[in-house]
């Protein structure tokens, strides 16, 4: 096993950093300067709703107009599988070891070091370039509101880049607060739309006749540029495929959220569980009651748009004669896009802290607030909101473009290296004769359901931008943004192991014990307190959250 790295502590600054080098955190560092002030409801308010965003609400009329109902249906699907692959395995990880930095720890301790340092930068900068772009979508939902409209779209970049950064800098608590009613307002806002495509597709509003399956009697498949045949379809199904593992992406922010989290070993697993019934009912069901209520080949689909009136479940509703929603809907697509912002400025802030405190970014961006704030972190990462005012100009947003796209694939390698990492801590397991069962959790199929999900992210990145590849749709900038973003991690990856010399962590040397004596201390204190009489309601607030 390895030993326990050497810290410094810095009694002014309230935080402790490691020395640079692939050291894994030891059992009184494990949290750095970080407090665990998110409460159970926060954490498993985020699983529920944290990843819900304007994908769900409008983006999803694009997939269902390219591939058809039972396309939109069978893509969402099957990525909500791969996905669930992936959060089970993140969980079992983030479980027994609830640290800073999460995965990127994780696959620096199991894995190799450095593969975490590029996974880090990789995940760090996937988050950070997502910033600007949820700026940019929530003032261009406000486009639907005509008085809205008429103020200049700078204006309101800089009010929301204003709003998102000041809930991450009043503290974690004013963060985990807000994701907890924003992601609230999400689940309400997809249950109330679900039920309300059932009651329309089952002919329950007066005056509107029952839908039921009409739309699936349509071609199921819509025949990309023209291709015709078997061809034209499945090229069409992996269109959505593709366009739902990006709708997918920020569902493993719960396991950063760990180290600021109280009783981890409680609420993460809890919140991980959570996770599989989001994606079963707001995705899969969701996608299939969307599908009933509008026709792939609506005109308002093929338009396209970013606020309520691209909205398939605003069309539906609307042509079933009921007026008073669009409004409705547009202002949760605002919030949605607010809870997207605020999460990526964390994540990505939160990442760039677990970076410098493993000695892999600048010590500085260690440094916490009494409250336990990483406020450097903080505000080099806030800075990226800066790039929303690139869309002001038309050779600014092209290349604003290219870089969302490179962070929307960085975010599917993200996924790959977590399974990765997953198999070797699993094996490095069983190599030491360690048993699972008496883990607080375990991750279901394994190691089956890893290797399910490293294929299918292995097969969506490489054929992620198929189209360029088509006869005539050759484009030198969607191939480079595509792909580009492979050779990067690899120069990460071959640059810090030609400066720090790292080597592959072999499954004899794999340290499954630092940084828990902490934790189970803690562990004792939580059941301890949990132990104490509660009242009635008490016990089912607990049990629901």
């Amino acid at each position: 096993m390895s030993a326990p790295s050497s810290e410094i502590d810095l009694e002014k600054t309230n935080i402790k950093v490691e020395r640079a080098g692939p050291k894994v955190q030891d059992a009184e560092s494990y949290e750095g300067g970080l407090k665990r002030t998110l409460k159970a409801r926060h954490l498993q308010m985020i699983a529920l709703g944290g990843t819900i965003g304007t994908g769900l609400f409008v983006g999803a009329g694009s997939a269902l107009n390219t591939g058809g109902t039972a396309g939109i249906f069978i893509g969402y699907t099957i990525m909500g599988m791969v996905v669930y692959s992936m959060m089970v395995a993140l969980g079992e990880l983030t479980t027994q070891y609830p640290v800073r930095g999460a995965f990127v720890h994780h696959a620096t301790r199991f894995l190799d070091p450095s593969i975490g340092f590029a996974l880090g930068y990789n995940y760090y900068y996937s988050w950070a370039v997502t910033i600007p772009t949820e700026i940019v979508a929530a003032a261009l939902v406000l486009d639907y509101w005509p008085g809205a409209a008429k103020i200049n779209v700078a204006v309101w970049i800089t009010v929301f880049f204003i709003i998102i950064t000041a809930f991450n800098f009043i503290g974690v608590g004013a963060f985990g607060e807000a994701e907890f009613w924003f992601s609230l307002i999400k689940i309400v806002t997809l249950v109330g739309l679900i039920l309300l495509g059932i009651i329309i597709t089952s002919g329950g509003v007066p005056g509107a006749d029952p839908i039921g399956f009409r739309y699936w009697r349509e071609t199921p498949f819509q025949q990309l540029n023209g291709i015709p045949g078997a061809k034209g379809r499945f090229l069409s199904f992996w269109t959505v495929f593709l366009q739902a593992s990006f709708s997918f992406l920020g569902t493993e922010i719960v396991a950063l959220t760990a180290a600021e989290a109280e009783n981890p070993r409680r609420n993460v697993p809890k919140a991980i569980n959570r996770v599989f019934y989001r994606i079963l009912f707001f995705y899969v069901v969701g996608v299939f009651v969307m599908s009933l209520l509008v026709s792939p080949n609506d005109e308002r689909l093929i338009n396209g748009g970013s606020d309520a009136a691209a909205s398939p479940w605003v069309i539906g509703i609307q042509r079933a004669g009921i007026k008073a929603l669009p409004s409705i809907v547009n202002a949760v697509i605002l919030i949605a896009a607010f809870s997207a912002g605020n999460s990526d400025l964390y994540a990505a802030s939160r990442t760039l802290y677990g970076l410098a405190c493993d000695g892999q970014a600048p010590r500085i961006f260690a440094k916490t607030t009494a409250n336990g704030l990483p406020i450097w972190s903080l505000v080099i990462t806030a800075l990226f909101g800066v790039l929303a005012y690139m869309n002001l100009g038309t050779t600014g947003e092209e290349a604003f473009n290219y870089l969302v796209a490179i962070g929307s694939v960085s975010g599917l390698i993200n996924w790959l290296v977590i399974l990765v990492t997953y198999l070797r801590y699993y094996y490095g397991l069983k190599r030491q004769g360690i048993d699972r069962s008496e883990f607080p959790y375990q991750a279901p199929l394994q190691p089956y359901a890893s290797f399910f999900g490293a294929f299918m992210m292995t097969v969506i990145i490489i054929f992620n931008s198929y189209q360029v590849f088509l006869d005539g749709n050759w484009d030198t900038g969607t191939f480079i943004t595509a792909y580009i973003c492979i050779p990067v991690f690899v120069v990460l990856y071959l640059g810090h192991k030609l400066w720090t010399k790292s080597t592959f962590v072999s499954l004899d040397n794999m340290d499954f014990d630092s940084g828990r004596r902490a934790l189970d201390q803690l562990e004792e204190e939580w059941a301890a307190k949990d132990a104490q009489p509660k009242s009635w309601a008490k016990r089912v607030w607990d049990w629901v959250m």
